[in-house]
């Protein structure tokens, strides 16, 4: 495919910016009145408004992070984090098979993982979803419930505590102050979707509550890929005193999916709907079948913020989850987890040298344990009990984050983190008597067994960031990260004890800028990764996945967002209330290869395109009426195993979009997607060798030509 799209977009683009350099005297002041002196100051102490966290980041983070208005999103489908975070610099999601459950990576975390995440700090107002260990499930978040997304990509998620390759995607939540007294949402589309939204906010004195409901289904493109969930979020905000704050969080989830699987190459090309063979229906008899993942969420959480009246504020933070899983796979899993933690933190502005000074200091701790119960899969049943696994895992993390103003232009940003972790595990395999036809075989009679894993991590960061005007940064930082394996990665299939892994861990450089120039507003960075032990989970002939680290690999590419106006006053004549034409992109580059390994070289990695498109050029008239066509690329084949046999292909997806949004009052939308009814895959499982009998069904079709429509009332 001749990659047209691709550059006329960017000569676009790059004629605006020669345009634009040097804007008018009339324009500048009209950015800087809605940017610089909008109203930022967020009745609440506990959340930010979003232009004051906008300013904040520009002026604090020396790297790639960025803030997403979920305004933007709501202008079409609104189900999954890809609907969300599609277009957030750095971001790479997939759906695996449009469902909710995706593969989320940035600059490479997680690579081979596609279903319940990690790498990430996933969080919800500064708390983590994650569990102890450190996976976390999408289906946690609604995106609906959010004002906007912060995302901060590696090291630069630092001041959140987290200290992972991919860093962290932060949803601040509506709150009484920022929610519609009466909002409804409803959408519908292809493959029987259904998803409907209440929400209310109000203010009573010192206290402001929002609370939302969210239920949703679809029969999903393929065969046996329904989905159902439910989800109740809540939060109330408490003025104890003028400086004093404290907001309490409810979430309540329950979540149904069918799984499909993964298909061969053929078997996606000559029926993309399809499902796996042994997914839906058993093998043989009394197989393993009618795979699906289950679960219900209790989650609640506090957040106390007191401020001095000034720039110092101290936040304490406590959260307690409950997650009740039933997940027929290979095995049927039964697993029973609660997890605690907490995070206290003291952020201030001051003196230092006689300069001016910004310090974050903060602690967490997170405590968990699941009881995980293991069955035969008898057609989607429970058979017998195969094995009894306590698990139990702890985090204990001490950082800091300090910025030294050295200019009124140029600062110097330094910062540390600690970790100390442990996962433990009690099992319980119980494998006396005669396996069901098909199953695994070969397995101990029964092993009683006791494990411990145990790291240290220390990730330090340094860097500048040199502000060329109020609208104009540039950056650069060296950091080190620190992964510890969660218990997706350590506890193995049909042996005893933990995987005998070690922390991944990295030094990445990063270089790059951000900021506005009159109609532009860019977001670029280049980062370069030693990663040290990265953990690769791989498929295996017919069984679950299994977690190795590798050697030395490289991690290396370009984040690259943009907006802008391409076109203004088409129909009208206002300078301030004007018609424009914006284009909106994510543009990545992925190289990520092996480092002169034994077994591969400088190959590079199986599982991720090394070019990924995404935008949407859209016509907008100040009344609230949008339309326009949006684009999804993957130019260039990549491989699906290590052993570089087997290869998606390249792929483009047109859709349009037409809408009206409003304050208050209805909007609506319309979307199509795939409108070419492209037969492709958007990710993949990975193996060693896709040749290999069992290993060949590694792709996951995505959606084909689909239509969605929404309306929304808010007063």
């Amino acid at each position: 495919m001749k990659p047209f799209p691709f550059l006329i977009l960017f000569s676009l683009s790059g004629a605006v910016l020669a345009q634009t350099a040097t804007p008018t005297k009339k324009t500048p002041t009209q950015l800087q009145e809605i940017v610089i002196t909008a109203d930022k100051e967020s009745p609440s102490l506990t959340v930010p408004s979003l232009e004051a966290r906008q300013e904040q980041i520009a002026k604090s983070v020396p790297g790639g992070a960025g803030i997403v208005d979920a305004e933007q999103y709501k202008r079409g489908r609104s189900a999954t984090l890809k609907d969300a975070l599609d277009f957030a610099p750095g971001v790479l999601i997939q759906e695996r098979f449009g469902a909710e459950e995706s593969r989320l990576s940035i600059r490479g975390s997680g690579l081979q993982r596609t279903f319940h995440g990690r790498g990430i700090w996933l969080m919800q107002d500064g708390m983590p979803l994650n569990l102890a260990d450190g996976g976390f499930d999408m289906q946690a978040v609604e995106p609906l419930t959010s004002r906007y997304v912060e995302v901060f990509r590696g090291a630069n998620a630092l001041q959140y505590g987290s200290a992972t390759l991919g860093g962290a995607v932060n949803f601040i939540s509506n709150t009484g102050y920022t929610a519609d007294p009466i909002q409804g949402r409803f959408e519908f589309g292809s493959f029987n979707t259904q998803r409907a939204q209440i929400s209310s906010g109000f203010v009573s004195g010192n206290t402001d509550v929002y609370a939302s409901i969210t239920a949703s289904h679809t029969d999903g493109f393929r065969d046996w890929s329904e989905q159902e969930s439910f989800r109740v979020f809540a939060n109330i905000g408490t003025k104890l005193s003028p400086n004093l704050e404290n907001r309490f969080y409810i979430t309540y989830v329950d979540s149904k999916s069918q799984l499909p699987g993964s298909l061969t190459k053929a078997e996606m090309e000559s029926n993309p709907q399809r499902a796996a063979p042994g997914n839906m229906i058993p093998t043989v008899a009394g197989g393993a079948g009618f795979q699906e993942r289950n679960y219900r969420l209790l989650r609640l959480a506090d957040k106390l913020t007191y401020s001095d009246g000034g720039d110092n504020t101290l936040t304490l933070s406590t959260f307690w989850s409950w997650k009740d899983l039933n997940h027929p796979i290979f095995q049927v899993i039964d697993q029973l987890s609660n997890d605690l933690g907490f995070d206290l933190r003291y952020d201030g502005k001051g003196q230092l040298f006689g300069l001016q000074n910004e310090l974050t200091v903060g602690t967490g701790f997170m405590y968990g344990v699941a009881q995980d119960n293991r069955f035969f899969n008898i057609g989607g049943t429970r058979g017998a009990k195969v094995a009894e696994y306590k698990l139990q895992s702890t985090n204990l993390n001490l950082y800091f984050q300090d910025q030294l103003h050295l200019t009124d232009q140029l600062s110097l940003i330094a910062g540390a983190q600690v970790s100390y972790v442990t996962r433990d595990l009690n099992e319980e395999n119980l494998f006396g008597g005669v396996n069901p036809p098909g199953q695994f075989t070969g397995l101990p009679n029964l092993v009683n067994n006791s494990d411990r894993f145990e790291a240290w991590g220390f990730s330090p960061k340094l860097g500048l960031l040199y502000e060329a005007d109020k609208q104009t940064q540039y950056y650069f930082n060296a950091s080190r990260s620190f992964e510890p394996p969660s218990f997706g990665e350590l506890v193995p299939f049909g042996a005893s004890g933990l995987l005998p892994l070690k922390p991944q861990t990295a030094t990445t450089l990063e270089i790059g800028t951000r900021g506005q120039r009159g109609r532009v507003a860019w977001d670029f960075s280049y980062y370069y990764a030693w990663v040290e032990r990265e953990m690769f989970a791989t498929g295996v002939a017919g069984g679950p996945t299994t977690t190795t680290n590798a050697g030395a690999t490289i991690h290396q590419g370009i984040e690259f967002g943009l907006n802008a106006d391409l076109l203004r006053n088409l129909t009208t004549a206002s300078a301030e209330r004007y018609d424009r034409v914006v284009l909106r992109q994510n543009f990545l580059w992925n190289n990520f290869h092996f480092n002169k390994d034994a077994a591969y070289g400088n190959r590079l990695l199986p599982g991720v395109s090394p070019i990924y498109y995404r935008a949407d050029v859209m016509y907008e008239h100040p009344c609230g009426f949008y339309v326009g066509p949006t684009v999804e690329w993957s130019p260039v084949k990549y491989a699906a195993d290590f052993a570089r046999t087997t290869f998606a292909d390249p792929y483009a997806l047109l859709g349009l979009k037409i809408g009206y949004r409003t304050k208050k009052g209805v909007s609506f939308y319309v979307e199509a997607r795939n409108l070419t009814d492209e037969t492709y895959s958007p990710t993949t499982s990975v193996v060693k060798n896709a040749t290999v009998a069992g290993s060949t069904n590694v792709f996951l079709p995505g959606n084909g030509r689909s239509f969605y429509g929404g309306i929304e009332f808010r007063w």
